[in-house]
């Protein structure tokens, strides 16, 4: 689609020029005041007006700049394919737009067929939000198979989607289990106080494993033991330390083992 605005701004464009060119050449003053009256006329204010439009069609339909006005993704890309991207590297473009910078993110994007290939970004980003945009941190993004040197932060809003490629990555990658995401998803939501915490030195995508005994505070109010394991990112240890308090699920019938709730860009 961007392509096919851009192609008619110019066409059209280059009809405005050219019927302005035109008229002044062909032009002859019934009048006899002078041929040179042709260039003269409303006609002028068409190259004028295409001089103006084409660069901000262009301005507009760039990458990131249509996705920041709308806030949907591109035409091309609503349908793509739901990739996990970690930031490698953010730097500013030089564009602004009302203020907010445009910044490219270069990407390591593991697609859903488990493939990872090199990509990048651009997007328009309020200043307040632009720290969070770091290397390590996980983005979900849209991308074209066949076409990934480029991709679009995903903005469907379908976070359905959004987590099963994020949980089917974490598999791959063998930082999680089906079984533990069955209960972080049927679950019962409890709170648990971190009892023991210790780390075996094992290391998975990043991921730390560390080892936890926990005291489960049912919602009756009856409180039972548990122990976990989990691979978390270095950053959400300090989160983990004991006597701090934890979201976790656990199935009735099923509380030896419970899942904790750790946010992705933790």
């Amino acid at each position: 689609m961007t392509t096919k605005i851009r192609t008619g701004t110019l066409i059209l464009a280059a009809l405005a020029i050219g019927y302005y060119l035109w008229h002044g050449i062909t032009y002859h003053d019934p009048n006899g005041f002078g041929d040179e009256w042709g260039w003269v006329g409303w006609q002028m204010g068409l190259p004028i007006i295409a001089l103006t439009v084409v660069p901000i069609v262009f301005a507009f339909t760039g990458a990131g700049i249509f996705e920041a006005f709308t806030g949907r993704n591109s035409s091309a890309f609503p349908d793509g394919a739901i990739g996990i991207g970690t930031v490698r590297a953010v730097r500013q473009t030089g564009l602004t737009v009302n203020d907010q910078p445009q910044v490219r993110l270069d990407l390591d994007v593991e697609g859903e067929d488990g493939q990872t290939f090199a990509s990048h970004a651009k997007v328009i980003v309020p200043l307040t939000e632009l720290a969070l945009l770091r290397p390590g941190v996980v983005l979900p993004v849209r991308y074209l198979p066949g076409r990934t040197d480029r991709v679009e932060l995903d903005r469907s809003g379908d976070s359905a989607r959004t987590q099963a490629a994020y949980n089917e990555a974490m598999i791959r990658r063998g930082v999680t289990t089906r079984d533990k995401l069955d209960i972080a998803e049927r679950g019962v939501a409890a709170q648990a106080v971190v009892r023991s915490l210790s780390a075996p030195g094992e290391i998975r995508d990043g991921h730390v494993k560390v080892l936890l005994e926990l005291g489960v505070t049912r919602p009756d109010g009856g409180v039972f033991t548990a122990r976990t394991d989990k691979f978390v990112p270095p950053a959400a240890v300090p989160a983990l330390q004991v006597g701090r308090i934890v979201q976790v699920r656990y199935l009735p019938g099923r509380e030896d083992e419970v899942v904790i709730a750790i946010p992705v860009n933790s």
